[in-house]
């Protein structure tokens, strides 16, 4: 199988289902949003692993975005009895490890700067390109329950990402950065 296909030679792509739109669609900006964010977190998994750090976390986000994807890519034909399962459980899941890992930092008295170590860094790209594919799904037809699950998983996911980004500084034995005014 050949990987191009010179279908989007023109500016359209295919959505799931079959429609074609154009790639300037605000469904094809979010879910390709929500790939770039997957790329970013393949980065941070990356680093993670070199520093023996569990990253199953961050595995099944990946899968849940690859999911969340589809979803955005079929909002023409969400009855689809194609699409993989969003699970509710999983915003609760983020919460938990948020709560768990907040448990072992020291309390938050001021904004944070990203940095100080590069998988700190990595995982502050991966929270703001989170919070842009949070925004672009906020733009979609939110009567529908699938973008409302959607939006509340991002929002959850960017605030999980922030702390682990606090656990990877402390991890590494580097201080924080802290922005003062």
């Amino acid at each position: 199988m050949k990987i191009y296909t010179k279908t989007g030679d023109k500016g359209e792509t295919g959505l799931f289902g079959g429609s074609r739109v154009s790639k300037a669609d605000l469904r094809v900006e979010a879910y390709g949003t929500v790939d770039e964010l997957n790329s970013v977190l393949a980065v941070v998994i990356e680093h993670m692993g070199q520093m023996d750090l569990s990253v199953d976390g961050l595995l099944s986000v990946q899968d849940m975005l690859f999911r969340i994807g589809s979803h955005l890519a079929s909002l023409d034909n969400p009855k689809s009895a194609f699409l993989p399962e969003l699970n509710p459980l999983e915003i609760k899941r983020l919460e938990n490890e948020i709560d768990e890992l907040t448990n072992e930092l020291p309390p938050l008295k001021n904004f944070i700067l990203p940095g100080g170590c590069l998988s700190n860094a990595y995982c502050h790209v991966a929270r703001s390109v989170c919070r842009r594919a949070e925004r672009r799904v906020v733009g979609l037809d939110s009567s529908l329950d699938s973008v409302a699950f959607i939006i509340q998983y991002l929002n959850r996911l960017s605030d999980y990402l922030f702390v682990l980004s606090r656990q990877l500084a402390k991890e590494q034995g580097v201080e924080e950065r802290k922005w003062e005014a």
